[in-house]
């Protein structure tokens, strides 16, 4: 069924119109009926003047009931007697029913422009749009959200019945032209009523001619390509979308030429200099004399749907390294206990001499080396527990000169644009130069002739239209833009650059965990990062961290040492892995504490049960059957006042929140590490009224 217009008798019929005006409507009216969206157009009254089909499809009205001179109030009436309208089951009673009805309809007269959202009792969810007609009326848009994943599928059904359609109705128009006479009065006053419902319509719509050149196009296509209407007709779609972007659709141009449709996407530079995206459907419209004389567009704008979708991808990858790292790190971070361990044990036990050091200094920096990978593997990770503070960034950029300045060569110049209030970023202080650092050495690279290095720091604002691009809650951040002069990255690699492992540089030059730790540090720490690079000219990295109040100072805690603990306490040590338990056992005897060993929890539990002079309990995290957190429960059940430190060479492994004051050490350690521990466990443990010993 095609939608009509009703017109007033009083209207004076103005003299018969073209057979192309004529054509050009009905095609309008078919495109309309068309559309997936349900519209609907009412005038001052307020009644029912047109519709499309959609609307008995998407709201259920009774067919009877959509008629042209229905009132508003009818259909008001009819949704709330069915259940519509904030829930209530299709049980209400009368006086219910009449103030729901005089509450919609107190809206309606009072009408303003208006988007919202609406769940029907079936579940299904409706986006509406309400648009006045200046002296007219109002046109409303419903949209059915619920099957948003599946429109593409959707307009590519819609297409192919609007080309069916299409083809008829030209066929028709040719046997309809003695009924000219009988539609020409209609047709000069429809014609601009349905163009500002096109206008309202929230897609891009548009008719080419053979010749590649505009005929028509609504106003949301004109906007999106920063055009007017009146300038667009007449111009060639290579004019309007630019050589770039039109060297990008050509061959689906070409195919819709042979009389086939086509979908496809593409991306163009707006005037704000923002790539955008849109996805576009283009059906054929049959000449009576063979071959195509013109073009259908459909289009809607797809910029915010690649920004989601390229966030996902990038979350999917991170989660997957993240897995992948987290169970790396705990069996490496035991192998790098057992050899930090017994290294210092034997540096400790022979006999100074400079052969020895000089075989056991390297292993043991050596295997320090490899916990500060594992740690930088994991803040890429994301799984690294953080230490964020408010930190004045401008004081660490400019406290950090001197290290740059020694990483870099004379022939590279820094330049720094700090701001000149204090702005506190929360944000993990060592990470941050970490990244700084990473960043100045990729520009180092990229300038082996010389360049000129630049940091800048500013204040950012992220507002709601924003966010969702950035992938960043709105609000304030601290933003960051490192910039160099040197060769650049080029467009294909810009896409993987913080792929783990990816990097431009030649082989053995470098790692490719670079901006990948970087990429991973700041998205952890709630911002985001983005690389600006053109070949032969330079890079610009910028990123953005949450922006914070400056700290309020608080005096220095007191630290904790091994020799505030008391050296005589019987330490049950529980540990899986014999290997790591023997290098613990022997670090705790270093430090003078008796130790009973457990392989398990299950045994540790019996032995807090059977062995009274049990006085700390040294346990990790992660084991089979019963894990140290359990444990600890069952200590604290057992023994409240028994200090406990807990073990991990998990990225993450903290107490249970039950328990805050039970420490975590984290693998890899030594022996200084371990008293500073104990001592801190020892000292969390002491009652309130008890001092310290």
């Amino acid at each position: 069924m095609i939608a009509r217009i009703a017109t007033p008798a009083s209207t004076p019929a103005p003299r018969p119109s073209s057979p192309e005006e004529l054509r050009r409507y009905d095609l309008l009216l078919a495109g309309f009926d068309l559309l997936d969206q349900a519209i609907a157009v009412f005038d001052a009254t307020p009644k029912l003047v047109t519709w499309n089909k959609a609307l008995l499809r998407l709201l259920d009205f009774p067919e009877d009931m959509v008629r042209v001179g229905t009132p508003f109030e009818a259909f008001v009436r009819f949704n709330v007697k069915r259940g519509e309208y904030s829930g209530g089951g299709s049980g209400r009673s009368d006086a219910e029913v009449e103030r729901l009805v005089a509450e919609r309809m107190a809206a309606v007269r009072a009408f303003q422009p208006h988007n919202a959202e609406r769940t029907r009792p079936n579940g299904q969810v409706l986006s509406i749009r309400g648009v006045p007609i200046p002296n007219l009326g109002f046109v409303t848009l419903w949209t059915d959200i619920t099957e948003q994943r599946r429109y593409e599928q959707l307009i590519e059904s819609q297409n192919a019945e609007l080309e069916t359609r299409v083809q008829a109705r030209t066929a028709e128009l040719q046997a309809a032209t003695g009924r000219l006479d009988k539609v020409a009065a209609q047709l000069a006053r429809s014609e601009e009523r349905l163009r500002l419902i096109m206008d309202a319509i929230p897609a891009l719509i548009a008719y080419v001619d053979s010749g590649e050149r505009y005929r028509f196009a609504n106003k949301g296509y004109t906007e999106w390509f920063g055009v007017n209407k009146e300038s667009i007709v007449g111009r060639s779609i290579e004019e309007v979308f630019g050589p770039e972007a039109y060297t990008q659709i050509k061959p689906y141009l070409e195919q819709a030429a042979s009389g086939e449709q086509v979908s496809y996407e593409y991306s163009r530079t707006n005037a704000d200099g923002r790539q955008v995206y849109a996805r576009s459907a283009v059906v054929p419209e049959a000449s009576v004399s063979g071959g195509v004389q013109g073009f259908f567009v459909l289009s809607i704008d797809i910029t915010e749907q690649k920004a989601s979708q390229a966030a996902l991808i990038q979350a999917q990858k991170m989660e997957a390294v993240g897995q992948l790292t987290g169970g790396l790190a705990h069996d490496f971070n035991n192998l790098l206990t057992i050899i930090t361990g017994n290294l210092a044990t034997l540096k400790d036990k022979l006999p100074a001499h400079p052969d020895f050091e000089d075989h056991l200094e390297p292993a043991l920096a050596a295997a320090r080396r490899g916990a500060e990978l594992i740690r930088r593997l994991l803040t890429f990770s994301r799984q690294q527990s953080l230490d964020p503070c408010p930190v004045e960034v401008g004081a660490l950029v400019h406290g950090m000169m001197q290290l740059l300045s020694r990483s870099l060569t004379e022939r590279i110049a820094i330049r720094l644009d700090l701001p000149t209030e204090k702005l506190h970023a929360l944000i993990d202080p060592h990470q941050l130069e970490s990244a700084l650092l990473n960043l100045a050495i990729n520009a180092r690279d990229a300038m082996p002739d010389g360049g000129r290095l630049s940091i800048a720091v500013a204040r950012r604002h992220i507002p709601k239209s924003l966010a969702l691009l950035v992938d960043t809650p709105p609000g304030d951040y601290v933003q960051f833009d490192v910039a160099d002069t040197g060769t650049g990255i080029a467009p294909e690699h810009l896409p993987r650059v913080f792929e783990p492992f990816f990097t431009t540089k030649s082989f053995g030059a470098g790692s490719g965990l670079g901006l990948a730790m970087v990429y991973g540090f700041i998205r952890q720490s709630g911002g985001n990062i983005r690389i600006l690079s053109t070949p032969g000219v330079g890079t610009s990295v910028r990123f953005i961290v949450p922006m914070t109040d400056a700290p309020v100072p608080a005096p220095a805690p007191a630290r904790h040492t091994a020799d505030g603990a008391d050296a005589s306490r019987l330490v049950l040590l529980v540990e899986d892995d014999p290997e790591v338990r023997k290098v613990i056992r022997q670090q705790l005897t270093e430090l003078g504490y008796p130790v009973l060993e457990a392989a398990n929890g299950v045994d540790a539990g019996t032995m807090l049960e059977a062995v009274e002079d049990i006085a700390l309990l040294v346990s990790d995290t992660v084991m089979p059957g019963m894990g140290g957190r359990e444990l600890a429960a069952l200590a604290r059940r057992l023994r409240p006042q028994l200090p406990i430190l807990l073990i991990t060479g998990y990225a993450t492994g903290e107490a249970p929140a039950a328990m805050p004051d039970i420490p975590t050490l984290r693998k890899p350690f030594e022996r200084a590490g371990l008293a500073d521990a104990i001592a801190t466990a020892v000292a969390a443990a002491v009652p309130p009224e008890t001092p310290a010993p």
